[in-house]
């Protein structure tokens, strides 16, 4: 006769925060007391979370009964949506809003000034801004004149293949590979997504068969931490956090506890702030500078979290992190909930700066690398 027992969890642990560089221990704001024990600082177990397999009943189980009860149907497996879908519905109000009028205007007739002026409405007002409008439609004349097109029909394949030169450049894939861990700094404003998408990526990067650690470096914003915490369950993700403190220090236990598991990817969340707020600006290019003391060259990527519903307020966040931090990715999301999505071509054109992923729905699944052709096409059809 064999008996199964539940295996018991493991005691949780506080460990104790390893000392930064002098310069991590400046105070961000209101520092905090680290919580200290005496083991070494390398995880901070609050947030490091084991999901535990359900337990099975011990002693023999009754086989008459089992027998006996009917077979029950399964329930219909409800069916995937592949990414390409999702996407085309997740651009829907950009697309209702350009591709109808865009359809208007590509319904047969005479290419003239009328049609290039009315063009020029529809692209500004799929918040493409002005710079990039004009930059489309004299590279649309060159197309129209080079290949001699006449009808109106014809002018969509131009508009294409002018946004796909404009914003291509953007599409940079992000290469984890060649660093352990891979440091990845995330920023942007309040509200942006930030931490969602932070959980997101967790996710990404595990179905590449990456381990991940989370790093909940922001202290300021009330249940920030509590929000991260639950991705990391959600993820089965160790987070390193602790109650209050400092940022710059949090993301230093991080990196230091990557690095002694021999974590791949390190995903460090930082407190929301405006580009206006310049002594908050000052705080996180501190925080990269106690980044860089724990491990030299990261952080490997410094994101910038944008959200696509304030359409050309984008642009002035892109350069003001950019200036201050040396962005070297964006990741845009809540395309799904506006109709500003043309707001990539404005970046494309006035800071190129490369657009790792595009979130376009609140699943876990809806954040993915940017592909411009996929994009284009799910603007058009």
């Amino acid at each position: 006769m064999f008996s199964f027992f539940k295996k018991k969890p493991k005691p949780v642990e506080t460990p104790q925060t390893a000392n930064p560089p002098a310069e991590a221990a400046e105070p961000l704001a209101a520092p905090a007391a680290l919580v200290s024990a005496p083991e070494p600082a390398l995880e901070t177990t609050a947030a490091a979370v084991e999901i535990e397999a359900p337990a099975q009943p011990s002693g023999p189980q009754p086989e008459a009964e089992s027998q006996a009860a009917p077979a029950q149907e399964a329930p219909p497996t409800p069916k995937k949506i592949g990414w390409t879908e999702r996407l085309k519905a997740g651009l829907a109000k950009t697309r209702d809003r350009l591709g109808k009028q865009l359809a208007g205007l590509f319904g047969g007739g005479k290419i003239d000034e009328d049609l290039y002026e009315e063009l020029e409405t529809v692209l500004l007002t799929a918040d493409m801004g002005m710079d990039a409008t004009v930059h489309l439609l004299k590279d649309v004349r060159e197309r129209v004149s080079l290949k001699g097109l006449k009808d109106s029909s014809e002018l969509k394949g131009a508009l294409k293949d002018s946004l796909q030169d404009l914003i291509g450049p953007l599409e940079v894939p992000l290469n984890v590979e060649g660093k352990k861990p891979f440091v990845i700094m995330m920023t942007g404003v309040n509200g942006a997504g930030k931490t969602t998408s932070i959980g997101k990526l967790a996710k990404y990067y595990q179905s590449q068969g990456k381990s991940v650690l989370l790093a909940a470096g922001d202290t300021f914003r009330a249940a920030a931490r509590e929000q991260l915490i639950a991705w990391g369950e959600r993820n089965n993700v160790t987070v390193i956090a602790q109650q209050g403190g400092d940022s710059a220090a949090v993301c230093y236990d991080a990196i230091q506890a990557a690095i002694a598991r021999g974590i791949d990817i390190v995903l460090a969340d930082t407190a929301g702030r405006l580009p206006t707020q310049l002594h908050l600006m000052e705080e996180i290019k501190k925080v990269k500078r106690v980044i860089q003391k724990a491990l030299p060259e990261a952080p490997h990527e410094v994101v910038l979290v944008l959200d696509a519903n304030i359409g050309q307020n984008t642009v002035n966040q892109v350069k003001a992190f950019d200036d201050a931090l040396g962005l070297t990715g964006l990741i845009l999301t809540k395309l799904d909930g506006t109709a500003k999505g043309g707001v990539i071509a404005a970046i494309a054109k006035q800071r190129p700066v490369p657009l790792r992923f595009i979130g376009v729905g609140e699943s876990i699944d809806d954040l993915r690398p940017f592909d411009s052709r996929d994009y284009i096409d799910a603007l058009f059809e």
